[in-house]
Parts: structure tokens; C-alpha cells; sequence
């Protein structure tokens, strides 16, 4: 049996690596797989960076900041697998909340109005808007981004973006620290579970495929131990797939639920996985289609376009300066050759090219495949711009308009 340390946050979309464990996938291909619980994805980060675990449950930002020097000193990391899309929810406090749409379910669904009404509410708040981010390098974060430039908010001005660990938005916004967060299942859940705010936007309304986690890896051990990295995949894979089967919720939810996983009750994980969340206390779950996914439609497969997205917030917020050869090292970081080694010979079917333009498909589309037949789902962005990673300048200039 091959040990392997693999470091994760409590998160619902932790899922692929606990099931990898518990239900006997990594196992089955010779691993001996121990799961590191972190709080802070500082602290994860910093574990992979310095040789404490082999891989990493990862904001695919993140890898992507901490090859390009952005989040500490540069370090070399790759992705090539991707553990779940999307997943993530803006909470506001009821206050706050009280100044949008008084229905829940028109709001979430209605990602444009209520970024409007959003945009409005702030002005007339008793104070600049606290909003909760788990890392300045967070998918979450770049949504929220996105979201709030559509409706004229600069996020650098009008709100005030306070990063704290997943684990602590609750609590900081019991203590009236923050007046919302965005952030992965359960902690959306169980704020509103407990009366503190509202679910006003799911992040699969605001982009319907955007990446989220990915399995990271230090790139010098991705290379020197391909084969173990190969079954590794595989592993993560099949969890993965066994974790998107509606048949499995219900254990997957009392797994996750343990304390050495994301230690939360199973009705309040259970929302994430079915995607029928309460978004206000008291009121009935409204169904949210493809709240989070792990496995169908290639949702692992690390498309070089979305690497290249994430590339185009950074430099559209300043975070880095646009040049040829930042971009490509941003793209480099997603590995979708290391993907196709793994899994190729599995049989599983996967994309025939290696970027797409994104936010292009508004219905599931038949595509090339290596092996069997691959529908890709709708990827649309909430405002109806689409990312053509050879254009990014022309796309970056589109939203400055």
C-alpha cells in the first residue's frame, strides 16, 4: 500500500476525497489514504507548500495565486483533477436582505435583478457592507467580484471583503462582525438555519459550471511519482462518481457529518448534496439545479479556459498585471494531459480538446470525445458574456464598458 496524506477544509465538496477513504476506492488501488482536517486555507496551503502532504483539497484560485507569487512566496502547483463544480452561496444578514426582493426563490434565480437591488441596498445601509470571503484567492471571491462589477459595485470601494475560514463565518456573523459571507456548503445552511441571514445568490446562477475545488499537488511530486498519481486519480474518480449518485446521499451525508470530516448534522449537508436549500428560516427548500457537482458531465476534467478565467478576474481586479507569459503559467496549472494519462485508460469518457470558450452553452451539448459519448451542461454566465481564452484582452475590455 502506497501512504498518502492528502489535506482538506470541512466542506460538503470534500465529499470525492472522504468517500475515496471510507468507501474503499483508494484501496482498492493501493492507497492508503489519510485525510488531514485544516482550518484555514492559509494553513492548507502552506501544508502542501512545505511537504507536510502530498496533495490538497484546493480553491482552484489558489493554486493558481501560489504559482504566480501572489498568496507567498511562488511555489510550483498543479491541479490535475478537479474535485467538484460549483457549490457556494451568498448569505446576508435578514437586515440587509430585507432591502432586496422579499421573495427568496425570485431572488436567487434572478441573479441580475438582485445584483441591481443589491447594488441600491448598499447605499442605503447603516454602514459599509461586511462581506465574509474564505480567501482573497477564492472562487467564491472572484464571483462575488464578478457579480457585484455587473451592478456597477466596485468591490474595492463600496463593500468591505473580510477573509475568514469557512468554519468561522457563522459565528462572525452571530456576532454582527460581518453582514453576509460567501462560501461552500453547510455553513450557508446552517446560518440560515439558525435565523441569522438569508441565501440571496447561488454561485451556480451566477456562473452555471464555474470551477471551484481542485486536487492540488506539488509539481515536482506530480512528476517524480506519475504512476501513484495515476491511481490516485482514479481513486478520486470513482468517488467521485459514487458521490453525484442520488442513491448515495443520504450515506454520503452521514459520512461527512462525522467529526474528523466536516462534523455538521447530516439534514444541514444534505441540502448541498440534493440541492434543495432553505433560503430563508422557516420557509420551504426551493430546488437549485446542479447546486454542486462532482463527476457528470467531466465535471473533473481541468479545462485550460477556466484556468485562463480565473487568470483574466485576477488581472481585471488588479491583482496581477496582464503579460504573455503569466498567462500561460497560469493556464499550465491546470494539467488536463495528467487527467487524460489517469483516467484515459479507465474507460471514462473525457473532452477531446483542452479549452472551450466559456459561458457559450445554454443547453447540454454533445461533444468529441477520446472514448464514449460526453454531453457537456450549460456553462452560461448569469449576464450572458462568454470568456474566449484566446481573446482575453477583448473580453476584459467588454467588461469595462
Amino acid at each position: 500500500m502506497t501512504p498518502l496524506s492528502i489535506a482538506f477544509l470541512p466542506l460538503t465538496d470534500s465529499a470525492p476525497l472522504v468517500a475515496a477513504r471510507a468507501k474503499g476506492f483508494a484501496e482498492a488501488q493501493g492507497i492508503d489514504l489519510s485525510l488531514v482536517r485544516t482550518t484555514s486555507w492559509a494553513t492548507l496551503r502552506d501544508r502542501l507548500v512545505y511537504g507536510q502532504v502530498q496533495a490538497a483539497h484546493m480553491l482552484a484560485p489558489l493554486a493558481i495565486a501560489v504559482n504566480l507569487g501572489l498568496s507567498q512566496h511562488p511555489a510550483a502547483l498543479s491541479a490535475p483533477f478537479k474535485l467538484n463544480v460549483n457549490g457556494n452561496a451568498l448569505v446576508m444578514a435578514s437586515e440587509f436582505a430585507q432591502a432586496l426582493d422579499p421573495d427568496p426563490a425570485k431572488r436567487v434565480h434572478d441573479p441580475e435583478a438582485v445584483a441591481h437591488d443589491f447594488a441600491n441596498a448598499i447605499g442605503l445601509y447603516r454602514r459599509k457592507p461586511v462581506i465574509g470571503v474564505v480567501h482573497r484567492f477564492s472562487s467564491h471571491a472572484l464571483m462575488l467580484r464578478y457579480w457585484l462589477g455587473y451592478a456597477g459595485v466596485e468591490p474595492d470601494r463600496d463593500v468591505h471583503l473580510r477573509v475568514l475560514p469557512p468554519s468561522f463565518m457563522v459565528e462572525a456573523l452571530r456576532l454582527g462582525e460581518i453582514d453576509g459571507f460567501i462560501a461552500g456548503e453547510p455553513w450557508n445552511s446552517i446560518a440560515v438555519a439558525e435565523g441569522l441571514g438569508e441565501i440571496v445568490a447561488a454561485g451556480v446562477d451566477i456562473w452555471k459550471r464555474g470551477v471551484e475545488k481542485v486536487l492540488a499537488m506539488r509539481t515536482d511530486w506530480m512528476e517524480a511519482n506519475a504512476e501513484t498519481v495515476d491511481r490516485l486519480l482514479v481513486a478520486v474518480s470513482q468517488a467521485a462518481a459514487w458521490c453525484d449518485d442520488p442513491a448515495n446521499r443520504e450515506e454520503l451525508a452521514h459520512l461527512l457529518e462525522r467529526p474528523e470530516h466536516v462534523g455538521q448534522p447530516a439534514e444541514w449537508i444534505m441540502a448541498g448534496l440534493s440541492g434543495r436549500l432553505v433560503l430563508r428560516c422557516g420557509d420551504a427548500p426551493v430546488d437549485i439545479p446542479d447546486f454542486l457537482l462532482f463527476h457528470r458531465e467531466a465535471s473533473g476534467f481541468p479545462w485550460r479556459s477556466q484556468a485562463l478565467w480565473i487568470y483574466s478576474q485576477l488581472v481585471r481586479w488588479g491583482m496581477v498585471k496582464a503579460d504573455a507569459a503569466t498567462e500561460r503559467q497560469a493556464a499550465d496549472v491546470f494539467r488536463p494531459d495528467i487527467y487524460r494519462r489517469a483516467l484515459g485508460g479507465a474507460g471514462l469518457p473525457m473532452p477531446g480538446a483542452s479549452m472551450k470558450v466559456e459561458g457559450a452553452l445554454t443547453a447540454p451539448l454533445p461533444v468529441g470525445a477520446h472514448r464514449g459519448a460526453l454531453t457537456l451542461g450549460p456553462d452560461r454566465f448569469f449576464d450572458g458574456a462568454v470568456f474566449d481564452p484566446d481573446d482575453i484582452a477583448g473580453y476584459l475590455a467588454a467588461l469595462a464598458r
